[in-house]
């Protein structure tokens, strides 16, 4: 089967058209760079011609609340209006876990806003949550940091490698529409703060972390299982020490 990965130049997107290419479909790269812009429209009629579903891991290139907001709606219109006259069977995207619960966030205000223009269109959708990657542990770490301070909150949080994204939302992909919400998440949980201490550790990094109930994640008040998936969620293999070790990463 044809697959049209928009975002396929990304982080997940590389890894997802590696998954589907080494599983016998065409997986096809799609992104500025091979000429598709959903946000223009250019290239996206041209792109899903032929294909049988449609997988979009793009992000907005700005996480201010109204580009954001403008990026995710305007391309997703875009990309479903020709998804629908291509007459695709599967129009899957990649969210994140608790989108719907972080709505004092601009980002994920935009992408719920997202995940209810797929659910109303009428095509034949899945839609795949997933927690936060390993990868990006420290932009979290970063992003919470005042001066020599890093301000998170001691929840719970349970992230998990690229990787396993990408093979998640491959067997989603080929598994057909399922009209809902497929949860994934890593096979660990830990403490925000928790785990922000052992992303500096690792790195020795001389910053010192705060358990501060009332930091905010990106915008985002934190409850207790804000960024943890529910029961039933499909648990990825990769361990964060694992994932350390074979990457050769000191997060």
């Amino acid at each position: 089967m044809k697959i049209v990965v928009i975002g396929g130049s990304g982080l997940i997107g590389s890894k997802l058209v590696k998954v589907l290419d080494a599983q016998g479909h065409d997986a096809v790269a799609a992104s500025p760079k091979t000429g598709v812009n959903t946000l223009t429209g250019e290239g996206v009629a041209e792109a899903l011609a032929g294909a049988g579903a449609v997988v979009d891991v793009s992000n907005s290139p700005s996480l201010e609340d109204s580009a954001a907001m403008e990026f995710f709606e305007t391309s997703t219109r875009n990309l479903l209006a020709a998804a629908a006259d291509a007459g695709l069977g599967h129009y899957v995207a990649l969210s994140v876990v608790g989108s719907e619960r972080l709505s004092d966030s601009g980002y994920m205000r935009a992408k719920v806003a997202q995940e209810k223009l797929i659910a109303a269109s009428g095509l034949p959708y899945s839609l795949v949550h997933a927690t936060q990657f390993f990868e990006f542990l420290q932009g979290i770490v970063d992003a919470a940091t005042d001066g020599d301070t890093v301000h998170l909150a001691p929840v719970l949080i349970q992230p998990m490698a690229a990787d396993d994204v990408a093979a998640a939302v491959a067997e989603v992909v080929v598994g057909g529409p399922t009209y809902a919400v497929v949860e994934v998440g890593g096979p660990e949980q830990f403490r925000l703060d928790e785990l922000g201490r052992s992303v500096l550790d690792a790195q020795r990094d001389p910053r010192s972390v705060v358990g501060d109930p009332g930091a905010r994640y990106f915008g985002a008040a934190l409850a207790e299982r804000s960024l943890v998936p529910a029961d039933g969620a499909r648990i990825a293999g990769t361990r964060l020490d694992e994932w350390r070790t074979r990457a050769g990463h000191r997060q």
